[in-house]
């Protein structure tokens, strides 16, 4: 074979390479079921000769985000930077910590803070998020994304986001798609960074919120985060946070937990053709493996009924090629 011709050779199979990656909108997905369901249901809705086909206006997709779109593990990572605020708040001024659950909480003592249920965490919260203005507060999550690191991987927190899932998000936006996320988490916290992340603007954040006031500080006008939760977006909350901002049923519903359940079971009462997914953990050695028995992201009704409702599980050891955008 001459040079010419194997040089040909070569360039011809590197472009054929790149037209092939080109092609696969989902190139993080192994070809296993969940990605070929992922795929025909997006052909069906986007093609107007399709019986299934639903219009633009109609292509709403919700995802939940702590351990649907970034992990979750071992602590929620709004918990994370609660803490890692509390403690530097403390520093400056020790009364803060004035409670047992602030005092555990400061000391790092997980296992005694959490045996304290909803009313310590919500201590937590009231002590780390409020009394600020919204911007200070989201100039402060990015501050502690840009530096804080996982207990584990050593990664940042905005850096253990879910590469198949962004590849996701943009598929369904180039077929139309308006993406939300709706999550149990601080809707404030996640508008911080989700533009960034994914693509995703802070209008389109729909989360858990706690009240807010209208100021004027050095004349200045602030909105001011204040103690305690104003809507849970949890459980039965996600589908009253989706009809109140939203104002349409989602047809592409994406969760990990129970937590999301009623918010996959709402978008399933859609009178259009509509999508469930469920993100299984089931990889301990690229991120972890957990469901019924998580103290985080619990995984058992959605997991028994997943079948029967037509909602495609996820299996991430199976089903992802990689886990995060920078491993293999």
């Amino acid at each position: 074979m001459s040079v010419n011709v194997r040089l040909l050779l070569t360039g011809l199979l590197a472009c054929s390479m790149v037209l092939q990656a080109a092609a696969d909108p989902l190139p993080s997905w192994n070809d296993t079921h969940a990605k070929t369901a992922i795929v025909e249901y997006v052909a069906s809705v986007t093609d107007p000769t399709s019986e299934q086909f639903v219009p633009v206006a109609a292509r709403i997709a919700v995802f939940d985000n702590d351990g649907t779109l970034w992990s979750e593990q071992p602590v929620y990572f709004q918990l994370t930077y609660a803490l890692d605020t509390l403690k530097e708040k403390a520093k400056k001024d020790p009364s803060l910590i004035n409670s047992p659950a602030l005092k555990a909480a400061a000391a790092g003592d997980l296992k005694t803070l959490m045996a304290g249920g909803m009313s310590g965490l919500q201590e937590v919260i009231n002590a780390s998020h409020s009394d600020m203005s919204v911007m200070a507060f989201q100039q402060s999550v990015k501050q502690w994304l840009a530096t804080a690191r996982h207990p584990k991987t050593n990664m940042r927190y905005d850096a253990m986001i879910y590469q198949p899932m962004l590849e996701l998000l943009s598929y369904l936006r180039d077929n139309g798609f308006t993406t939300y996320i709706v999550s149990g988490g601080g809707q404030q916290f996640i508008r911080a960074f989700s533009e960034k992340a994914y693509g995703i603007p802070p209008q389109q954040v729909i989360g858990t919120a706690l009240h807010a006031q209208y100021e004027l500080i050095d004349g200045k006008p602030q909105i001011t985060k204040k103690p305690d939760v104003s809507f849970l977006d949890d459980g039965p909350g996600k589908p009253v946070g989706i009809a109140t901002v939203i104002g349409k049923k989602p047809i592409f519903v994406g969760g990990n937990s129970d937590g999301d359940f009623e918010m996959l079971e709402w978008g399933s009462s859609n009178e259009l053709p509509s999508f469930g997914l469920i993100v299984h953990h089931t990889d301990a050695k690229r991120e972890f493996a957990y469901d019924r028995d998580s103290h985080i992201g619990k995984l058992d009704k959605g997991l028994k009924q997943a079948s029967s409702r037509g909602w495609l599980v996820v299996d991430m050891k199976e089903d992802w090629a990689k886990v995060y955008p920078k491993t293999p």
